[in-house]
């Protein structure tokens, strides 16, 4: 199967204090939420939950829809990412994270008001907006991860 181009889905993970979930990817540098490219045919509420289970060993539900984020890069050309709430992660389901070990090699959670100094900007207003979208119950949408009027 090929992947749908630009096209990517995540998730928005918190432990019981509210501590966001980010994780290191091994081929690339710096931090990131869970969640990876969207596939030919795929949904992509499923490609985030396929993607959660591929690189941390986790069946979770999906939930609602939190950030939809138009983000065309020079590179990669037009890019649609979404943010998808996953939810409060119980101790006992932290302890089950096994992380894919060709993809990540470290998982932390941090503060929402700390993400800034994991994340780049770019993906640091992403999730920010994901925060928000999730306390404020609707959904952001965003262009160049800058919301849209």
């Amino acid at each position: 199967m090929g992947a749908v181009v630009g096209s990517a889905a995540g998730a928005l993970f918190a432990d019981g204090q509210g501590r966001v979930l980010l994780v290191e990817p091994t081929y690339k540098p710096g931090w990131e939420i869970p969640g990876g490219v969207i596939e030919e045919g795929e949904t992509p509420s499923a490609a985030c939950a396929r993607e959660v289970e591929e690189e941390l060993g986790l069946t979770v539900h999906v939930g609602r829809l939190l950030v939809v984020d138009w983000a065309p890069h020079p590179r990669k050309g037009e890019r649609v990412l979404f943010v998808f709430d996953g939810g409060m992660l119980a101790p006992a389901t932290i302890d089950a994270i096994r992380l894919q070990a060709e993809e990540l090699g470290a998982y932390r959670f941090v503060p929402p008001g700390e993400i800034g100094a994991w994340l780049p900007p770019r993906l640091d207003r992403r999730i920010t907006a994901a925060i928000a979208a999730k306390a404020d119950g609707t959904i952001h949408y965003l262009e160049h991860d800058v919301p849209s009027a």
